[in-house]
């Protein structure tokens, strides 16, 4: 990849579009809903014609209400084309774990109980065949709607001068190229390049106590599911903004 690329102070939206991108979820229904609330009073006050929302992955596990956060989602953008999503590893996480039923991994680990109890389902880790049925139960309570919705989710969205995504990107490696695994795993490679890219990456995936504005990257994952705190990065032409909600007790 060439030195040159863009820097965020002069990365640009696309024409008369106010674009708001959201950062992780993770079962918060009540701060995604806030957050949709928020955002539908700052168009109101934007010269922008159009808009485009964006959800940058991890909208299940951890927090209480993964289920109602997709249907939350599935509803707005049913309702208006211009509602997107890309795909974060607990979403995939969770669709793998619907498919194997294992004992262990990301989905286990990291708030997949929380998940299970918001479609009615208790895991039961006691026995392999108490595992099992309660898996079962779990496969049953979620619909093919919420099945289909992980699935399909896409692993990047471009506009304008912004490139979307869950992780971040490896640097090195064009835009067009990157692994699905990067876009919604990497770390360490990606926060550490402190040079320019063909677009500014704007994700989550990695918390922060407050939104990370860097000239390369924007991170906008302010853990939600333990913060309260739930943030969207604002673009509009050149300015560009940071929009955050939060619950009572944040």
């Amino acid at each position: 990849m060439a030195e040159e690329g863009i820097h965020f102070l002069d990365a640009r939206g696309p024409e008369d579009t106010a674009v708001y991108a959201i950062g992780d979820v993770h079962g918060r229904l009540d701060l995604l809903a806030r957050m949709h609330e928020a955002i539908a009073a700052d168009r109101a006050k934007r010269a922008a014609r159009d808009w485009l929302i964006i959800h940058l992955g991890d909208h299940v596990d951890r927090g209480p209400d993964s289920k109602g956060v997709i249907d939350f989602i599935l509803r707005a953008a049913g309702s208006d084309g211009r509602i997107l999503t890309v795909a974060g590893n607990h979403d995939l996480a969770m669709l793998d774990f619907l498919k194997e039923g294992t004992r262990d991994g990301l989905f286990v680990e990291y708030g997949g109980r929380e998940t299970a109890r918001s479609y009615g389902v208790e895991l039961d880790f006691s026995s392999a065949s108490g595992f099992a049925a309660s898996h079962a139960r779990l496969v049953a309570a979620v619909p093919q709607s919420h099945r289909d919705f992980l699935q399909n989710l896409p692993y990047s969205h471009v506009a304008g001068d912004f490139f979307f995504c869950h992780a971040g990107i490896r640097p090195g490696v064009p835009l067009d190229a990157q692994l699905p695994t990067d876009l919604i795993w990497i770390r360490r490679e990606f926060h550490r390049h402190v040079g320019l890219y063909e677009k500014v990456v704007v994700h989550g995936h990695t918390p922060v106590a407050e939104p990370e504005v860097m000239p390369n990257r924007v991170n906008i994952d302010t853990g939600a599911y333990a913060s309260g705190v739930l943030t969207a990065l604002v673009i509009e032409g050149s300015d560009k903004q940071i929009l955050s909600v939060r619950d009572a007790s944040a």
